[in-house]
């Protein structure tokens, strides 16, 4: 797909389709006006009709005949002028995108609003890519074209701008593109079926990942794993024949004394639940257990390919969880990378007993800040439903900042308590710690656990297991991953990078 820019007139355009803008209440604005001119009051008679309002999201399709050069033109409702920020533009670009693919309309131009009151160019175009690119994802390598059923994606995109934005512009589109390869490097892991994403697998993706940016890559095996004591990460994958692997990918964009900004994902290829058997209901979408890993692997190529002026270090434990004559029990107890002793009380709660072993490898490289991701716990799908991402930490400045990147981005966080009072839940009788606290306050006591292994540093973590995965579809989510992270990740280290 390509995204391009051009200065022009939005009805001056021979396109198999314009889409333009409209703001709620504003419904008369020049360019309206002009169009509703041209078209003999059609505009004008839909609204009255009550067939377009302006609303966020809402569509109004014309057919403009030998009127104007255009074969069709789309209005798509950008709400309230004032709270038109980057968010909405990536809604309403997205919005039509969906539309316009679910017609097989591959060529069209774009002239909704690029800059105004809330956004700069760059920020605004950027914006409008990243919703068309988004809208526009299928995941459908598994399936024939029959009877003509996929729809294909556009092909080209032409957005329209004045000529004093233009260079802006263009740098807003070249900058959401390496994002959107990063977010759908994520989902396409996500999607993919468990059967075909062994560990080994994941850490393939890591290697094209290194081969493509030439950042450093090392991948420890099960063998290293061992020698190096990772007890943790050893004992949820001893259930599967697939053995695990650790992952970790370096990038150096900054100075070589400048400490690193460590990104951890959880890489749970498939999560059964072990012998803490899941119920079989939705169990096939526990092929996402990994999507704290994609989005690490997602954010590592994004930030490689805009090269941002800073150092990371990315860390997936990558294993799969499954129920054998070998998986670990409950009651099992294991010995962590940092020697502190875990006793299993469900082996469900195997997604914090991986990052535990993460969190202590992550100390060797002396991280700055250290955010983990991961689907952690269904306890967060309750408290806050699909529309948010929990974040905890030890930081406050540091979740501010990841709280406005997900302001930002789209990618909403919301901040949970992480008391000392929640220690009581997981303490255990027979070792260090227990890997959960129970029912109350699941999403916090598996927070708080994984604090016992990120004393050392300035941390934050991610709760993902709501948003990883969308059952509907919203207008630049098709059903299916979400590639959660990568776009907040990047937000925020290109602000950590000034």
């Amino acid at each position: 797909m390509e995204i391009k820019t051009r200065v022009g007139h939005p009805l001056k355009q021979k396109t198999p389709c314009v889409v333009i803008g409209a703001f709620e209440g504003k419904l008369t604005a020049p360019l309206l006006k002009e169009l509703d001119d041209s078209l003999e009051g059609i505009f004008t008679r839909a609204v009255k009709a009550g067939e377009f309002t302006g609303k966020n999201r809402e569509t109004l399709l014309l057919h403009p005949g030998r009127r104007l050069p255009a074969e069709r033109i789309l209005v798509v409702g950008l709400g309230r002028e004032r709270e038109c920020r980057q968010e909405r533009l990536r809604q309403a670009s997205g919005t039509a995108a969906t539309f316009l693919q679910s017609r097989k309309i591959v060529s069209y131009v774009l002239g909704l609003p690029v800059s105004g009151k809330n956004l700069d160019a760059r920020k605004g175009a950027q914006a409008l890519t990243e919703g068309i690119a988004l809208a526009s994802y299928r995941f459908d390598r598994y399936r024939k074209n029959e009877n003509g059923e996929k729809s294909p994606a556009p092909e080209q995109v032409t957005l329209l701008v004045e000529k004093k934005i233009q260079t802006e512009a263009d740098r807003g589109i070249a900058e959401a593109m390496s994002i959107c390869r990063g977010v759908t490097l994520a989902r396409d892991l996500v999607n993919e079926p468990g059967n075909a994403k062994a560990p080994e697998f994941l850490a393939e993706q890591a290697r094209t990942i290194a081969a493509e940016t030439g950042i450093k890559c090392t991948i420890l095996e099960k063998k290293e794993l061992e020698s190096e004591g990772l007890g943790a990460l050893l004992g949820v994958a001893q259930g599967s024949v697939r053995e695990p692997r650790l992952i970790i990918l370096e990038y150096r964009g900054g100075n070589n004394s400048a400490r690193p900004i460590a990104l951890i994902g959880k890489g749970v290829v498939f999560d059964a639940g072990g012998i803490s058997l899941k119920p079989a209901e939705k169990m096939e979408e526990m092929k996402m257990d990994m999507a704290g890993g994609a989005a690490v692997l997602g954010a590592m190529l994004s930030a490689a390919l805009l090269k941002l002026p800073v150092n990371l270090v990315g860390i997936v434990p990558a294993v799969e969880n499954l129920p054998s004559g070998t998986a670990m029990r409950p009651g099992d107890i294991l010995t962590s990378l940092s020697g502190r002793t875990i006793e299993v009380i469900n082996t469900d709660a195997e997604g914090r007993l991986i990052l535990a072993d993460a969190l202590t490898w992550a100390k060797r490289y002396d991280p700055r800040v250290v955010i983990d991701l991961a689907t952690l716990t269904g306890a967060c799908v309750i408290a806050l439903g699909h529309h948010a991402t929990a974040v905890l930490g030890n930081h406050d400045s540091l979740i501010r900042q990841l709280i406005r990147a997900g302001e930002e981005t789209g990618e909403r966080l919301w901040q949970l308590p992480l008391w000392e009072d929640y220690s009581a839940q997981i303490k255990s009788e027979f070792a260090d710690v227990r890997n959960t606290g129970g029912r109350p306050a699941g999403t916090i006591t598996a927070a708080t656990f994984l604090q016992k292994f990120a004393s050392d540093f300035t941390w934050a973590h991610l709760d993902i297991a709501g948003t990883a995965w969308e059952e509907k579809g919203r207008p630049y989510q098709p059903k299916g991953a979400t590639g959660i992270g990568v776009r907040l990740l990047i937000d925020y280290l290109q602000r950590a990078a000034t």
